[in-house]
């Protein structure tokens, strides 16, 4: 194949949480929805698998595409372990409010379960407002026990980790831990190609039609690490015209990218993957294609290197990449 910046369709989510940033920020069209909780940028989860927007494979899968152009588009180790399911969920998201406490299982528990993959994630944070937080780990270890017992007598909130957050924190989140992104918060996450959360707590939250939303206080409970008491926030120190690593784990490998004058050379020589890459302030050109704050890019594992180039005030790119078994 001839590899190009790949664009897709946004799948804009709405969510009871969800506000308005994502459409006047990251300028995402919802149309009639009343807000925008999620924009799922590049996804393979079944029901929701990206459409390709620009270029000569435009109007296709991202799995059909896959299917077609195997390791030429992601990388003969990445088709090899899964397929045609590009193995990561790239989103944006916008939490007017408080989203769940919750947690999302492991591999070996997702499967003993029969939910097929687990959900390891980070998050970057686009946007905070002040005195917004977010929540990551336990305060102190916890028992199985402790943790009915504060559920059944309303003091959960009490045993959680709460973090003050402004823009370019990052986080990252295995699975097990307990977390939540807090209202006034924006964030570019990355995370495995799952969809499986369970809910531990909700502030007692009524959904349109006054119903309580459905809790998992049992599966989480066999989900939870209950020793995770990490903050999960990853310090790093942004390059200018360089990249600098922010997570690397056993599922996708993150970095900064930082744009901010002439031209940008990103090789990608040693990598057998795909490359995703989000725009996450100002606006750049990527090879032939101009990527705006809010917009997400994937460059096929064929592209070795590709150039940035800034097109006007400093540039800011998450870039993501799977790593080789």
């Amino acid at each position: 194949m001839k590899g190009y910046p790949i664009k897709f369709v946004p799948i804009i989510k709405e969510k009871i949480w969800g506000g308005q940033r994502l459409r006047t920020l990251l300028h995402k069209d919802f149309g009639s929805l009343p807000n925008g909780g999620e924009s799922w940028e590049l996804s393979c989860v079944e029901g929701d698998v990206s459409v390709i927007a620009n270029g000569a494979l435009a109007g296709m899968s991202l799995s059909e595409a896959i299917g077609k152009y195997r390791e030429a588009l992601v990388g003969r180790s990445v088709y090899e372990r899964f397929g045609d399911r590009f193995p990561l969920l790239i989103k944006f998201i916008d939490a007017a409010d408080d989203l769940s406490i919750q947690v999302h299982p492991d591999d070996e528990k997702a499967r003993q379960m029969g939910l097929g993959s687990g959900k390891t994630e980070m998050w970057y944070v686009l946007a905070a407002d002040e005195g917004a937080r977010l929540v990551s780990g336990f305060r102190h270890v916890m028992t199985p026990e402790e943790y009915e017992q504060r559920i059944a007598d309303g003091s959960f909130e009490d045993s959680l980790r709460q973090h003050a957050v402004s823009a370019g924190d990052v986080f990252f989140m295995p699975a097990g831990r307990i977390h939540a992104i807090g209202r006034g918060v924006m964030v570019a996450e990355v995370q495995q190609t799952s969809d499986v959360t369970f809910r531990v707590y909700d502030y007692n939250r009524r959904d349109a039609e006054g119903h309580l939303r459905q809790l998992h206080i049992e599966q989480a409970k066999e989900a939870l690490h209950f020793s995770d008491v990490e903050s999960g926030r990853r310090n790093y120190s942004p390059v200018l015209n360089g990249g600098v690593g922010v997570v690397e784990c056993k599922y996708f490998v993150s970095s900064l990218v930082v744009v901010s004058d002439g031209v940008v050379m990103r090789d990608y020589s040693s990598i057998d993957s795909a490359v995703v890459l989000m725009c996450v302030k100002g606006a750049v050109q990527v090879g032939e294609e101009r990527l705006e704050v809010g917009e997400t890019c994937m460059l096929p594992a064929v592209m070795k290197s590709v150039v940035l180039q800034n097109v006007g005030g400093l540039a800011e790119l998450l870039e993501v990449y799977v790593p080789s078994a």
